[in-house]
């Protein structure tokens, strides 16, 4: 599709992980123009938020009209960052299984459990697997873990062994959608209601009731109608505002 089309972009800096987008991305696509733009580190290059967001305003800044941004988990996070940078070029934000604290993520809770369990990192990512995903685990555990690893090492996480750190908090200037998950035991539900102290009228909060991390993965149906509620009634509220303006 190109770049003109283009109605909504899905942010993803997981390759690896991208399987799971996938059957929300096909439901998005029967009513929406959906584009895709993902993002991988090479083994010599440095790996950052910082640079995921200068190759994504390389992306955009030809578009001559701002785009829906959606992104899960650390595509999320540099969505996030990227609509702090240039709110002009984003028309709403949706955020799935993305904490207040947007460091907070997969890969901060499994270096945290590196730290304190006396186990291997293939130990290690089969338990945050079983985190991720609960008992039923869409593929055996050990392709799951070879996921995750790969992430570990391409991924623009902010974390290592040596450190886990933090990113600034707060809200952003253009509607918000947060979506989470009930299940999800990365980030609970009460830490994921602490976004609603930055909310703005217009911004939208909404839980799905299973699914845990990956929750579009298994409730993808779900999921697209709550971000296409969300988008009918950020574009609702551009007319009314066209219509006071234009009167």
């Amino acid at each position: 599709m190109s770049q003109a089309q283009t109605e909504v972009l899905w942010v993803n800096v997981s390759p690896s992980l991208k399987r799971f987008d996938r059957p929300l991305l096909q439901h998005l696509a029967q009513h929406s123009k959906i584009a895709y733009w993902e993002y991988q580190a090479q083994y010599d290059e440095a790996s950052s938020i910082d640079r995921a967001i200068v190759l994504l305003q390389d992306y955009l800044k030809h578009r001559s009209k701002p785009v829906h941004l959606i992104g899960h988990g650390l595509g999320g996070v540099v969505a996030l960052g990227y609509t702090r940078q240039f709110p002009d070029r984003v028309r709403s934000l949706s955020l799935l299984a993305v904490a207040p604290q947007p460091a907070l993520t997969w890969h901060s809770h499994y270096y945290v459990q590196r730290h304190l369990l006396p186990c291997s990192q293939v130990q290690v990512l089969a338990q945050v697997a079983r985190a991720l995903f609960g008992p039923a685990a869409p593929y055996p555990i050990a392709p799951l873990v070879h996921a995750l690893a790969k992430d570990l090492d391409f991924a623009p996480s902010p974390h290592s062994l040596y450190k886990v750190t933090t990113l600034p908090e707060g809200g952003v200037d253009v509607p918000l959608m947060i979506c989470h998950s009930q299940t999800d035991s990365i980030i609970s539900q009460p830490l994921i209601q602490r976004w609603l102290k930055w909310f703005k009228p217009g911004d939208t909060f909404w839980t799905c009731p299973t699914g845990h991390h990956f929750f579009h993965y298994s409730q993808p149906e779900l999921v697209n109608q709550q971000l296409h509620k969300f988008w009918n009634q950020v574009h609702k509220r551009e007319t009314r505002h066209h219509h006071l303006v234009c009167a």
